[in-house]
C-alpha cells in the first residue's frame, strides 16, 4: 500500500483479476563435461547438434559428453547448456599461467607465411598482395610481393620468383623482411604457381586436443558458484531443469577417480539441485555392475535420500563414430532426452515412463521382471529392452527410500503399492472370496453353486419382503359419506 502524506488525488490501478499462469520451459538440461575444444566453465547454450561440434568437437574418445548430448538432441531433446571442464579447472584463480597465442599466418602458393611482427604493429592487419612484376619483358615465372600494414604498402620485393634461384621469393622476404617469414610446406613448391591477388595472415585456429581424465578431481565437476565454474556455476542459469555429468562415469571408469570420490561428486549435485529446487539430478550408476550389485551399492553403498535425484541403469549400447564399433555409456543424455519429448509430446503430467530409447542399440545388462520389482522401488529406474520396441524405460521413480506398502511418487502422481478390490458389503458376493476389480473382470464374481450358471455383481444384497407365519390382515378405509373415526380396539367405524 503506498503512502499519501499530503492531499491531493490519486490514481491506484488494481488488477480486475488472478494474472494468468506463464508458460516456462520444463526441459531445459545442462551437461558437464569434457570436450576437445570450446570455452571452459562457461556455461554455453546449444540449441542442435552442428552447434556442439563446432562449438566443442566431436566424438572423442575418454569422453562421453559428445554422447550424452547426442542422446538428448535424438530423443527429443531442444535447448541445452554445455559446461566444459578441463583438470585443475575447478577455479579460475588456480594460478595456471596465460597461454601465448599463436602467430599469424597465410598460406601463399607452395609457402606458409606467418608473422614476425614486434609491438604494436603485431595486432595490425598485414596483408600479401601479388602483383605482375616491373621492367620490360620479365619471365613469366616472376611477380612483385607486397606486404601491406592496414592496407598500406609497407615491403616491397620485385622480380621475385619460386624456382630456386638468387632472386627466389623465400630467401629475399627471409633476409629483408622484419614482418612476415615464408616457410615452404611441401616439398616441390617451385612447381606451385602464386596467384595474383590478396590475402591477410590470420591467427590459426586452436588444435583439437583430445581430452584426458588424468589429474581429475571433485573440485573440477564441482566448481565454485562465486567463479562460475564446473556445475556451480549453472547457479546463474534459470532455465535448467535438468543436470547431468556423464563425464563423471568416464573417470571412474579410467581410474581417475575411486568410488567415494564418484559419490561425493554426485551428492554435491543433489545439494545443488536442492539448493536452487528447480532443477533435478539425473545420475548414473557405476560401470559394470549386475541386478545384485546395483541393488547393494544403491541401498548400502550411496544411499541417496531425495526428491530431487534421480538414477537409470543399465548403461546402453551406442554406436561411436570415433572407434567405428559400439559402445556402451552412461544413460542420462539419453534418458534427459526422454523427459523433455516426454513434456513435449504428453505433459508435465504426464512421467517419462514406458518410452523407446531412441539410438539404444542393447543394454548392458538384460533385466527381468523380478530384478525389475527388487530395484525399482529402491529408486532406481530400469531400462529394459521389450520385443517388438527396442529399449524403453520401464519405471521413473526418485532416490528416495520407500517402505513396503507406504506411497511412492512416480514422476509426480502419488500411487499405492495395494491392488485395488471389491469392498461390497460380507454375503454379496456367492464366492466366499473377494474378487479384484481388476482390467476384464467387470467386478463379477461366478456363483459358487453347480445348479445355476449366473452371475451376479458385486454389490449390496438386493431387498426382499418381510414374511411372518401368522397372517396379517390389512385394514383399510372404508369409502363413506359419513365421516368415520378411528379405534384401536375395533378399528374404523361410523
Amino acid at each position: 500500500m503506498p503512502t499519501y502524506l499530503s492531499p491531493g488525488v490519486y490514481v491506484e490501478e488494481v488488477e480486475a483479476g488472478s494474472r494468468p499462469i506463464e508458460g516456462v520451459g520444463t526441459s531445459v538440461a545442462a551437461f558437464v563435461g569434457l570436450a576437445s575444444k570450446g570455452p571452459v566453465n562457461t556455461p554455453t547454450l546449444v540449441s542442435n547438434w552442428t552447434q556442439f561440434t563446432e562449438g566443442f568437437g566431436d566424438f572423442v574418445e575418454n569422453s562421453y559428453l559428445a554422447h550424452a548430448v547426442y542422446g538428448w538432441f535424438l530423443n527429443g531433446g531442444g535447448n541445452c547448456f554445455v559446461v566444459r571442464i578441463e583438470p585443475n579447472s575447478g577455479s579460475r584463480s588456480n594460478g595456471q599461467p596465460k597461454q601465448i597465442a599463436a602467430p599469424k599466418q597465410a598460406a601463399l602458393g607452395g609457402f606458409t607465411a606467418t608473422s614476425i611482427a614486434k609491438g604494436a604493429t603485431a595486432n595490425k592487419t598485414i596483408g600479401l598482395v601479388v602483383e605482375p612484376p616491373g621492367g620490360e619483358n620479365p619471365p613469366e615465372d616472376e611477380f612483385k610481393l607486397v606486404i601491406t600494414v592496414d592496407g598500406k604498402a609497407s615491403e616491397t620485393f620485385d622480380n621475385v620468383t619460386t624456382k630456386s634461384q638468387d632472386n627466389n621469393v623465400a630467401t629475399k622476404v627471409n633476409e629483408h623482411s622484419k614482418l612476415i617469414n615464408l616457410e615452404e610446406t611441401t616439398g616441390g613448391s617451385g612447381l606451385s604457381p602464386v596467384s595474383h591477388g590478396m590475402v591477410q595472415l590470420a591467427e590459426r585456429p586452436p588444435e583439437a586436443v583430445a581430452p584426458t581424465t588424468e589429474n581429475l578431481g571433485a573440485g573440477d565437476y564441482v566448481g565454485d558458484a562465486a567463479d562460475r565454474t564446473g556445475f556451480s556455476g549453472l547457479e546463474a542459469i534459470d532455465e535448467v531443469t535438468m543436470v547431468s555429468v556423464p563425464d563423471l562415469a568416464a573417470a571412474l571408469q579410467h581410474g581417475a577417480i575411486d568410488l567415494e570420490t564418484f559419490q561425493a561428486v554426485q551428492l554435491g549435485m543433489i545439494a545443488h539441485c536442492e539448493l536452487m529446487g528447480d532443477r533435478i539430478a539425473v545420475l548414473d550408476t557405476p560401470p559394470g555392475l549386475n541386478p545384485q550389485q546395483v541393488h547393494e551399492w544403491r541401498t548400502r553403498g550411496a544411499g541417496y535420500d531425495s526428491r530431487f535425484a534421480t538414477m537409470y541403469w543399465p548403461w546402453v549400447k551406442v554406436f561411436d563414430p570415433a572407434s567405428g564399433t559400439n559402445q556402451l555409456v552412461p544413460p542420462s543424455g539419453h534418458m534427459a532426452g526422454v523427459w523433455a519429448r516426454s513434456d513435449d509430446t504428453r505433459g508435465v503430467h504426464k512421467a517419462p515412463a514406458n518410452e523407446v530409447v531412441r539410438g539404444a542399440i542393447s543394454l548392458e545388462t538384460q533385466i527381468t521382471k523380478a530384478e525389475h520389482d527388487l530395484l525399482n522401488p529402491v529408486g532406481i529406474n530400469c531400462i529394459r529392452a521389450f520385443p517388438g520396441r527396442g529399449s524403453g524405460s520401464g519405471g521413473h521413480a526418485r532416490c528416495r527410500a520407500t517402505p513396503s506398502g507406504a506411497t511412492s511418487t512416480y514422476g509426480g502422481s502419488s500411487t499405492t503399492s495395494r491392488s485395488r478390490s471389491c469392498s461390497a458389503p460380507s454375503g454379496s458376493c456367492s464366492s466366499p472370496t473377494t474378487t479384484p476389480c481388476g482390467p476384464g473382470s467387470g467386478a463379477r464374481s461366478a456363483r459358487s453353486s453347480s445348479t445355476s450358471g449366473a452371475r451376479e455383481r458385486c454389490s449390496a444384497p438386493p431387498r426382499t419382503r418381510r414374511s411372518s407365519s401368522s397372517a396379517t390382515t390389512r385394514r383399510t378405509r372404508p369409502k363413506a359419506s359419513t365421516p368415520a373415526r378411528w379405534s384401536a380396539r375395533s378399528g374404523w367405524h361410523r
